[in-house]
């Protein structure tokens, strides 16, 4: 069987080799992709994996986590901006579109992209130039341009929370990414991979059970979740890696158990009425969620079944609403 192993990007499911086949295809030219998957696909991966496919190999790929900057950050970031355009800009800097030149840059999470800058960013698509805020004159770029959503863009469009003539332009070569839960096959080769980065010097094997398990598992944060698994085991496993050493939602969730022996608990010991055990249960089940989830809402909110706006006002409700929550 074929098994993809290039830059990181592993697997030997038939959709993930279509995808290398297609990106095969593509690469060499300038054409724009979209990546679209869940969170924790690799996206990021695949951005690598287009750019050294790429005639833009040996220059640079620069990648932009639009999910972690605020609006007015994301338009000095990527355009630039001229000194004393606004207080503070002591300097000139240049934007991260002009360091990216004769190469490529990734702008992930596009669907974070603020909705009043989206003309601007198309502007330098059609032109291929850019103006640094406060500037006067225009800059020629060269670059190739690779996004990532995590949500389905057709959707934003259609609720005008994203431009459709943007997305056109973005969308001229689409990729969908498989979630990990889709792919089982790859699970036990990804778990190799893992061992032999994180810990090259152990010998470290996994007993069939194990490997069941992580195989059967939902991976609600797909790859990342894995590989954030594997390190974890791996550094306190020696020789083979045996069903007790997995966490306890891979295993069978037994900390789910103890929730509802908890709160039933509560029910008896304080007295609660029905209405207040009900929200002792799903206050637990929240934090238990985000603790899986290493704190990524997004993920937390897809093991419970719930859509990301309802977890938000779940986590309102019982105060919960917090970065810091210490788990």
């Amino acid at each position: 069987m074929e098994t993809a192993l290039n830059h990181n990007v592993i697997g030997q499911d038939p959709k993930i080799l279509d995808i290398l086949h297609s990106i095969d295809r593509i690469a060499e030219s300038d054409c724009s992709v979209l990546l679209t998957g869940e969170t924790g696909v690799g996206k990021e991966v695949f951005a690598e994996h287009i750019h050294h496919k790429s005639n833009r190999h040996n220059n640079s790929l620069v990648k932009v986590g639009l999910s972690t900057l605020s609006p007015q950050l994301i338009e000095s970031e990527l355009f630039g901006h001229e000194k004393g355009s606004f207080t503070g800009s002591v300097d000139d800097k240049k934007g991260l579109f002009e360091l990216s030149d004769n190469g490529t840059i990734f702008l992930d999470d596009i669907d974070d992209f603020p909705y009043e800058l989206q003309s601007k960013l198309l502007r330098v698509l059609e032109n291929k130039e850019i103006k640094r805020i406060g500037g006067r004159k225009t800059i020629p770029l060269n670059i190739r341009l690779i996004t990532s959503s995590k949500i389905n863009l057709h959707e934003m469009v259609s609720q005008q929370k994203f431009r459709s003539d943007l997305f056109f332009r973005i969308n001229v070569f689409p990729i969908v990414i498989p979630n990990l839960r889709e792919r089982p096959d790859d699970i036990p080769i990804l778990v190799e991979f893992f061992l032999n980065y994180y810990e090259p010097n152990k010998k470290i094997e996994v007993s069939g059970a194990a490997m069941e398990a992580l195989v059967n598992y939902n991976w609600p944060g797909n790859v990342r979740e894995l590989k954030n698994v594997i390190q974890r085991i791996a550094l306190f496993v020696n020789g083979k890696i045996k069903l007790e050493n997995l966490p306890e939602e891979i295993t069978g969730s037994p900390s789910i158990e103890n929730i509802f022996k908890k709160c039933s608990r509560c029910f008896i010991d304080k007295k609660m009425n029905f209405e207040q055990a009900m929200s002792c249960v799903e206050s637990n089940l929240l934090e238990h969620a985000l603790k899986t989830a290493e704190g990524n809402r997004t993920v937390a909110a897809r093991m419970l079944g719930l859509s990301l706006s309802t977890f938000r006002d779940k986590l309102r409700k019982y105060n919960l609403d917090n970065h810091n929550l210490s788990f």
